[in-house]
């Protein structure tokens, strides 16, 4: 049975200028949006996640946008009111997931002589010196309660570093972690991608895990929507979801891997060379440090394996 024309043709879709973004920015550029009855669809840049969670409360009939590219937890702490102003609950839905794995746990270049990876122990002697010293150890993630958050807290402290004593965190947008790296402003991040492998390739750190490492398959990234949109126009939110979930099949295929990253290294995009995509892109990961490691699996997942299904125990474990 054929779905139901759209209510609208139009609506405004947050992203933040990272690779997890990409299946919002192939859906506009290859034109599924319109293949689906919504040619009208913006897909706007956001500053940040504390502007893309206001954008969200505004909406998009009052200049804000309807839905975004995500952090997993948003959502749920938004529609709690745990992160909203006054601690309003903000009715959200996440409808699908973007996609696994491949966010990165970098280190400043001054660390490099601990040999620290997946196992953050080693990193514990030279905080506690600079502690010792009187200098302020500092660990950056994206917003409080995200994934990287989340993923930077459980790598220190399985090294028995404790997030809330031995180090500061600070709050970074994305696109701003490699700038503030390279001024001193942190010793250590996690981000998603391209902003790792630019600041391996920047020479200012290096990579000590990929998240896939922590957690295999993990859920990352996730298409939230503002509950008030899907109530009013259900056809058009089936019309969105079919088209990002068209363009997270392309995403999923390698052989489209060099169009993808040509794509969202554009300027109104990432505003990335392609060279700081396409490696992790492939699995081919260099992580610094003299560490190089080709052909692994942990790519950033975007369709194989359910990727996309919002699934209740991810809901759960977070």
């Amino acid at each position: 049975a054929a779905t139901a024309a759209p209510e609208v043709t139009g609506a405004k879709l947050g992203f933040i200028a990272l690779t997890d973004a990409a299946p919002l920015m192939i859906a506009k550029e290859k034109g599924l949006f319109a293949k689906y009855g919504m040619p009208d669809v913006e897909v706007l840049k956001q500053a940040s996640w504390g502007a893309t969670r206001d954008n969200l409360v505004l909406g998009g009939e009052a200049n804000g946008i309807d839905g975004a590219h995500i952090l997993t937890p948003m959502p749920y702490l938004m529609h709690t009111g745990k992160v909203t102003q006054n601690k309003q609950p903000m009715p959200m839905a996440i409808v699908a997931r973007l996609n696994y794995d491949c966010q990165g746990i970098s280190v400043a270049q001054e660390y490099a002589a601990t040999g620290v990876g997946l196992d953050a122990s080693k990193l514990k002697e030279a905080f506690a010196a600079k502690k010792a010293a009187g200098k302020e150890v500092k660990a950056a993630m994206t917003f409080p309660g995200g994934t990287h958050d989340l993923w930077i807290r459980y790598w220190l402290a399985a090294g028995g570093i404790d997030p809330d004593k031995d180090v500061s965190t600070i709050v970074v947008p994305p696109p701003q972690m490699v700038a503030n790296m390279k001024v001193g402003n942190m010793d250590v991040f996690c981000v998603g991608e391209p902003w790792n492998e630019q600041l391996v390739h920047q020479g200012i750190g290096f990579t000590a895990a990929t998240t896939g490492e922590l957690w295999k398959g993990h859920p990352e990234k996730a298409l939230g929507l503002r509950a008030a949109f899907i109530e009013k126009y259900p056809n058009a939110t089936k019309a969105i979801l079919m088209a990002v979930m068209e363009a997270q099949q392309w995403c999923e295929a390698m052989e489209n891997k060099e169009e993808m990253a040509s794509i969202i290294g554009k300027r109104q995009w990432m505003n990335v060379p392609v060279a700081d995509i396409i490696g992790r892109l492939k699995g081919d990961i260099n992580y610094g440090n003299d560490r190089v490691a080709k052909g692994t699996d942990l790519y950033m997942k975007f369709w194989k394996g359910g990727v996309s299904y919002p699934f209740k125990s991810h809901d759960a474990w977070f």
